[in-house]
């Protein structure tokens, strides 16, 4: 026997081991892929949360939705304990692992609506995919409206300071 077996069994058991639990057996953690133990479900009020962010960061967005749905929306946001819409001009569609979004969007007067669909595109397409997984399939933009720089928004003017 070597030198070191003599000594392990002349001394004991080895000290520096943490100590293992009695009565409970090793079990194996399931196996496979994590993808196949449960779903996922991503409601469709996230995805137009994240794409109404998005399109909104873009360089001539103006605003969101139609002239109409921002007039209600302007004074369902006055009410007390009221929040801003970041839903607001955005629709989707979900489903396990595709999405598909319409966005309807102001911009600013002198921009290139082109450009700005582009972009808004692109950035949508990149937060919704990078936060949700969610393949999106299309992102179909409409251009309501344009912020003239003389025009007043059509928020209306609270009458309490």
């Amino acid at each position: 026997m070597t030198d070191m077996t003599e000594r392990n069994r002349t001394e004991g058991p080895d000290t520096t081991k943490e100590p293992t639990q009695v009565g409970r057996r090793a079990t194996r953690r399931g196996g496979g892929d994590p993808e196949e133990r449960g779903r996922t479900t991503i409601a469709d009020g996230v995805v137009e949360k994240i794409a109404g962010m998005a399109a909104r960061e873009v360089v001539g967005v103006h605003a969101m939705g139609s002239g109409l749905s921002r007039t209600f929306g302007a004074m369902r946001d006055r009410v007390p304990g009221g929040a801003k819409s970041v839903t607001r001009g955005v629709k989707v569609e979900v489903g396990e692992v595709q999405t598909a979004l319409d966005l309807e969007i102001v911009v600013d007067y002198g921009v290139s609506i082109s450009d700005v669909a582009r972009d808004v595109r692109e950035n949508v397409i990149a937060a919704v995919e990078r936060m949700t997984g969610l393949e999106v399939v299309e992102v179909n933009i409409a251009v309501s409206d344009v912020k003239l720089p003389d025009e007043e928004d059509e928020e209306p003017e609270s009458r309490l300071q």
